[in-house]
């Protein structure tokens, strides 16, 4: 197939493209900057240029394509993340409209991080809990592309996808271990973040756009639930920094009220419906000391 991919130069793109390459699909994806084009060229991609907010250029890319993954996401300010949302729901109508009728795959990512009930691992037929979640309105919008035939999926990703090069929350906790002189955990450390490999993750984004049904919901998690105490202890020993307790989440900077989320979560579903079995490292060899993580 001809997978158009946005965010292919990011930190699970980077995985995605090449995984897709060497399944002997062909790769245009969307670069914004030289170092992206770069990147994605050396990587054996084809480049379209453009940017998220370029609708033109998307809808072009795929309708040029016989499928899309779509991972870019505006990640600029944690702390007003309406603008961000609002253009992954763009992105993602145009590439409904674009690809309606065609019957071709349309794959996104999204995310486990409050999903409920926490009593047990959520599954893929769990929703977001609470007040409804603009991820979630942006999730509904794939899934009902069947109706106008597209074969959309969305990919939950665990809150620690984690690999070499990774720059998100597992970075971010480091980060905030350094600069406080401490490892620290909000409560009791018992809250869980369920886990996956970035290897296994761009897995099954491939997967998605080659055989999932449309309207899937599919789980990116290689382990269901690591406690928030034994991440900030793999922090610490990786540091080597004393581990404790946060009176206040905020005490981790913006990481620490999505770290205070109890998110454990199964893939059980997804591994029966596609064969997918996650095989990477797990976070806590990937937190070992001496990893890249703390360098």
């Amino acid at each position: 197939m001809r997978v158009f991919v946005t965010g292919g130069s990011g930190f699970i793109g980077s995985a995605v493209v090449p995984e897709l390459l060497g399944a002997g699909h062909q790769v245009v994806a969307l670069a914004r900057s030289d170092s992206s084009a770069g990147a994605l060229v050396a990587a054996g991609a084809e480049v379209r240029r453009g940017e998220l907010a370029d609708l033109d250029a998307l809808r072009s890319g795929a309708q040029e394509a016989d499928a899309v993954v779509h991972l870019a996401f505006i990640h600029d300010d944690f702390s007003d993340m309406t603008p961000a949302l609002q253009a992954d729901r763009a992105a993602i109508e145009a590439f409904v409209d674009a690809l309606a009728g065609t019957g071709k795959a349309l794959a996104i990512a999204s995310g486990t991080l409050g999903l409920g009930p926490t009593d047990r691992p959520a599954t893929e037929r769990d929703g977001l809990s609470g007040p409804r979640h603009p991820r979630a309105e942006t999730a509904d919008l794939v899934r009902a592309a069947a109706e106008r035939g597209v074969r959309g999926s969305v990919v939950r990703l665990s809150p620690t996808v984690h690999g070499a090069g990774d720059h998100g929350f597992v970075a971010a906790l480091v980060a905030a271990a350094r600069e406080r002189g401490e490892s620290g955990y909000p409560g009791d450390g018992s809250g869980r973040w369920n886990a996956v490999h970035r290897s296994d993750a761009a897995r099954l984004f491939r997967l998605a756009v080659e055989s999932a049904p449309a309207g899937s919901v599919l789980h990116a998690v290689g382990e269901e639930a690591v406690s928030h105490r034994t991440i900030a202890e793999l922090v610490g020993a990786g540091l080597g920094l004393p581990v404790g307790p946060v009176a206040d989440p905020d005490e981790l900077g913006w990481i620490g009220r999505m770290f205070a989320m109890d998110a454990p979560a199964s893939s059980v579903l997804t591994q029966e419906l596609l064969g997918w079995a996650p095989t990477g490292p797990t976070l806590a060899e990937d937190l070992a000391p001496g990893s890249p993580y703390f360098g």
